[in-house]
């Protein structure tokens, strides 16, 4: 019998505090979903060996949503994150990007890799900075990939910087930038081609309470900010608890939503 790897994950929806009708451009209430996932499967193996790492997943993520997917290893985080970051291919199920679809049974985009770089942004556990590259280097170098002119890319990269307050920092090698400012400039750079999705897998794990709280705070305000969708995957729920909002279970393809001090939990089925 195929076995569903989705226990136990959390994901924990931060409460935005800003006035919709005050918002840059309405893009609360005009745009579309920058997430939109309906029916996603995937299946590793065939037969009676087939596990199924994600069973029927459902999830909206609106602009300048955070989400954190909280749960242990082997409980499917890691692979959501991967298909919807292009990395892997789903086995059923659809996905969309800011209205785009991306997937729905096969890529419905020719270039994986332009897709990756121009539409979603990426974190990690650790910076993976370019070395012999100063910070500022570091976040301009995605436009220019993307073949945004040289000064306007560098121009941008230092507006992000800034944004983060580590613009101080704009000129200073990766060796001399401190582990939470390496993560800043980490997250500018996932920025740096203003993307409608951030992808963050477990992001505050080399910090320090600190700092983790910090990176927190960050990513919250930049979502706000640039009315960008963050999914933050973790393996507890202590960062998270600070983003407030509401909270869904997802067990064995089933969905459980409750919000902070609201009602006891819902369950509906996730579709299959």
């Amino acid at each position: 019998m195929a076995i569903c790897a989705l226990a136990s994950i959390v994901a924990i929806r931060a409460a935005l505090r800003i006035d919709p009708a005050t918002a840059i451009g309405g893009w609360e209430d005009m745009a579309p979903p920058a997430i939109e996932i309906s029916g996603l499967t995937k299946r590793y193996g065939e037969g009676d060996t087939a596990v199924d790492a994600l069973k029927g997943v459902d999830m909206i993520i609106r602009p300048g949503e955070v989400v954190g997917l909280i749960g242990p290893s082997g409980s499917g985080k890691s692979t959501l994150l991967k298909c919807l970051g292009a990395v892997i291919e789903p086995t059923a199920g659809r996905m969309a990007l800011a209205g785009q679809t991306i997937y729905d049974r096969g890529w419905k985009v020719g270039d994986l890799r332009a897709l990756r770089r121009d539409r979603i942004g990426f974190v990690f556990q650790a910076p993976y900075l370019i070395p012999f590259l100063d910070a500022t280097d570091n976040v301009a170098l995605l436009p220019m990939l993307a073949g945004v002119l040289n000064g306007k890319a560098r121009d941008r990269a230092l507006a992000m910087l800034a944004a983060l307050d580590v613009g101080h920092r704009a000129q200073a090698q990766v060796p001399q930038l401190s582990g939470g400012e390496q993560q800043r400039v980490a997250i500018a750079r996932a920025l740096a081609n203003q993307p409608p999705v951030v992808l963050a897998d477990e992001p505050t794990a080399p910090l320090d309470s600190e700092q983790a709280l910090t990176v927190i705070r960050i990513l919250n305000e930049m979502a706000q900010r640039f009315g960008t969708a963050i999914i933050v995957v973790t393996t507890t729920r202590r960062s998270s608890r600070r983003s407030g909002g509401s909270i869904t279970s997802v067990t064995d393809a089933l969905t459980r939503k409750r919000a902070r001090r609201a009602p006891p939990d819902q369950v509906s089925t996730v579709a299959r």
